[in-house]
């Protein structure tokens, strides 16, 4: 006898889509050591559905989302212009099938645009993403189904023991579980150590983001414009002001991230290379953390620790591939074939091996 079937540490979008995702079909508790579920990575993203966004491996789960997002109105349109200097190389082969806008084109879309950008990829299916409303939802679906959901829980200590896990709290109170499920973002591979799990290489990566007032209105509509270099990013957020963000990855300790200062006058000096439009204020500006696995390619499966199961390193995407890889995660635990391939997202490839027995024991549910 358990207390739950499937605990869940991290209250973040991936572990509030995957206990939706579980639907009730299993006794599922998420614990999350904030006082607020989402308070870091998922509460600070700028985040928006780009499909040309995080490489072959990750597209599946992009294309596979979109149509849940769509489908609840949390997609708004927004386009995205991929920008080039066109110094030499081609830049955009690693965004095939957009279509290219000439130098009349930019001017018309961006207006101000500076002379030395004379190329641009359009990318018309770019969206801004509800995030604050996709991430309740998931939170409100796994309630609804009977799960249970604990704030200012941390996981101070887990030990499998008689094919049981037994997760102690930072508060002291025992738990029991047939599954632990790693969904702790940044804190992964610190969770890993905590149940006597060898970590697999989840890097937080520190991102800025800021709004900029600028001397220049009509903006809420302005598309998304990316450096296909991987220099800059901004967008419309209302008349008069846009949300940068210099595309910083600055190494860090899983944390309450905060902007640095250099990473702010970083992306208002790279901006001042793109547009003419005058700087007249910082509005505010913030920093989430980035959680990468060594091959930036998420991780969802079984660790060679019977009963573990990760759910980690999303990095950017972590939003736009919520629905999708929600539901692959959900599949795998449950022991059903999932509708999208699992291989690429395999823990094994870092050495650490499923665990068949721990796989079957999940599927059927504990009484």
């Amino acid at each position: 006898m358990v207390d739950t079937d499937i605990l869940i540490v991290g209250g973040g979008i991936a572990g509030a889509g995957l206990g939706a995702a579980l639907g009730g079909r299993r006794r599922t508790l998420l614990i999350e050591a904030e006082d607020l579920c989402g308070r870091h990575a998922t509460g600070r993203s700028a985040a928006f559905w780009l499909e040309s966004y995080g490489g072959p491996a990750v597209a599946p789960l992009t294309r596979a989302s979109r149509a849940p997002l769509a489908d609840q109105g949390w997609l708004s349109p927004r386009g995205a212009i991929h920008l080039d200097r066109g110094g030499g190389g081609d830049a955009f082969a690693a965004l095939p099938g957009l279509e290219e806008v000439d130098r009349a084109g930019l001017e018309t879309r961006i207006p101000g645009l500076k002379p030395e950008w004379r190329r641009g990829l359009l990318e018309p299916s770019c969206a801004d993403i509800d995030v604050g409303a996709l991430h309740a939802d998931c939170l409100a679906r796994l309630r609804n189904a009977g799960g249970t959901v604990r704030t200012g829980a941390a996981l101070a200590g887990a030990e499998r023991r008689g094919g049981i896990w037994h997760v102690t709290m930072s508060d002291g109170e025992t738990v029991t579980a047939a599954i632990l499920v790693n969904a702790a973002g940044a804190w992964a591979d610190e969770v890993a150590r905590r149940a006597g799990v060898a970590p697999i290489g989840i890097a937080p990566k520190r991102r800025t983001m800021i709004q900029l007032r600028v001397g220049r209105s009509g903006l809420r509509e302005l598309p998304l414009v990316t450096d296909v270099a991987g220099g800059f990013y901004f967008k419309g957020e209302s008349e008069r002001s846009i949300w940068l963000s210099p595309h910083d990855e600055g190494d860090s300790d899983p944390c309450d991230a905060a902007p640095d200062e250099i990473d702010v006058a970083t992306a208002i000096a790279r901006f001042e290379e793109v547009v003419d439009w005058p700087v007249e204020a910082v509005e505010r500006s913030w920093a989430g953390l980035r959680s990468f696995a060594p091959d930036r390619i998420p991780v969802y499966g079984f660790d060679r620790v019977e009963g573990f199961f990760w759910c980690a390193g999303q990095g950017g995407f972590g939003i736009q591939t919520a629905p999708a890889a929600s539901a692959l995660a959900a599949a795998m635990l449950l022991g059903e074939t999932p509708a999208l391939s699992p291989a690429a997202f395999d823990p094994a490839r870092f050495g650490v091996v499923k665990s068949v027995p721990g796989r079957r024991r999940l599927a059927t549910k504990t009484r």
